[in-house]
């Protein structure tokens, strides 16, 4: 009987070279490229002298050794970063590799030798490569979970530098408020001062700078207040108090505040409430918001036309604001980007209006999402735009 255990112990080093060689040669085991020859050869040895122990006498102790040696072997390759389509192939390459190698002695032996030692090392690779698989892929999973405990430890402290950015924003805001509260101030006083002394072209001159200064101002402190309304939504920061509200009401009075603004561009403006509901539990202020800003938003981009602000119940416990105008429209690609803060939409030959400062909607978005609400856009350029804002009837807390 041919002693194939022997002769596989006598060609394990022609083995081991020409599979090397083999993984090589391979395109598609490119982990290998920058691996020494070592290192590519791991601890294939041990694999093929447990190999040569079972072909000797196979016993299931004899398993043991190959166990620990494929093992070794897939945490190793998980270590030098392989996939796991590329360790199978390794084994194809040592099993194809194998039989060539002992192909000469094979094609002599009986029959029943041939078939007993194709079964026992289709037994023995087998079991190596599934021992090979379990510790890569345990390999794997213990960095995925190093992986996340590194990832989470990162999203702590982000969130830290974000509350710590948010507060010195905050901070900052403030500080900045009361000097420009002052200056405004100051500002107005001098101009009615001036406006009832004199007529004098060169008051005329001081008073146009003195201007330019107050709507600076003016457009300063509005900047501000948004960017801190933004932070306290952020943040979370921002409560609400819900009450018994009555948005006829409040839209009139919205209405009433923009007519001026309306009138000075020879816009018209209407309001429906007819189907408004009769009762809604909101916190008003927030809800003021909201439409102050859309409204805003339709007077500053309608040069001619109209605007028109409906209110009405929508099923049994919802119901929407629409404002919609005439005005220029919004891109199609830049409706995805309109409620994000600081952006400003194009008007004209302008890169954006110069009293808009690209927080309007970004406040409008996140105080529809704290009122339980959703927010939508239908716009065409030169047409108009429709904002459509749908609530609760009534406010969770």
């Amino acid at each position: 009987m041919k002693d194939f255990s022997q002769l596989l112990r006598d060609k394990t080093q022609t083995i081991l070279e020409q599979w090397v060689e083999a993984v090589r040669r391979d395109k598609k085991i490119s982990s290998t490229n920058n691996l020494s020859h070592t290192a590519i050869e791991n601890h294939l040895s041990h694999v093929l002298s447990a190999l040569a122990s079972v072909l000797s006498q196979y016993q299931d102790d004899e398993i043991q050794p190959l166990v620990q040696a494929s093992l070794h072997h897939g945490t190793l390759r998980a270590e030098q970063g392989f996939d796991a389509a590329e360790i199978a192939r390794e084994y194809r390459l040592l099993r194809d590799v194998i039989f060539v190698t002992l192909e000469p002695e094979l094609v002599q032996a009986s029959a029943l030798e041939v078939m007993r030692a194709v079964r026992l090392i289709d037994i023995v690779l087998d079991e190596a490569i599934a021992c090979c698989f379990q510790t890569y892929t345990e390999q794997r999973l213990a960095e995925l979970e190093q992986l996340q405990n590194q990832l989470s430890l990162n999203n702590q402290e982000l969130t830290r530098l974000v509350r710590a950015n948010q507060d010195n924003l905050s901070i900052l805001a403030h500080e900045l408020k009361s000097p420009l509260t002052s200056i405004i101030g100051y500002s107005d006083l001098f101009l009615r001062l001036q406006r009832q002394q004199s007529n004098e072209k060169d008051t005329i001159t001081h008073l146009e700078h003195v201007e330019r200064v107050l709507r600076s101002g003016r457009q300063l402190l509005h900047l501000i207040n948004d960017a801190l309304e933004i932070s306290r939504c952020d943040a979370g920061q921002m409560k609400l108090q819900p009450e018994p509200t009555n948005v006829h009401e409040l839209i009139t009075n919205v209405y009433e505040m923009f007519q001026p603004l309306a009138d000075n561009k020879n816009l018209q403006m209407g309001v429906d409430c007819d189907r408004a509901p009769e009762k809604v539990v909101t916190d008003p202020l927030r809800l003021q918001q909201i439409v102050t800003n859309l409204v805003s938003n339709a007077i500053r981009y309608t040069e001619s036309g109209t605007i028109k602000i409906k209110c009405e119940t929508l099923g049994i416990d919802k119901w929407t604001i629409i404002v919609c105008d005439t005005g220029i429209g919004i891109e199609p690609e830049d409706q995805a980007l309109i409620f994000e803060p600081y952006f400003r939409i194009a008007s004209g030959t302008k890169s954006f209006l110069p009293d808009s400062t690209g927080l309007g909607l970004a406040i409008v978005s996140r105080l529809v999402q704290l009122l339980s609400g959703e927010i939508s856009l239908v716009s065409e350029m030169g047409v108009g735009s429709t904002f459509t804002v749908t609530l609760p009837l009534e406010v969770e807390m």
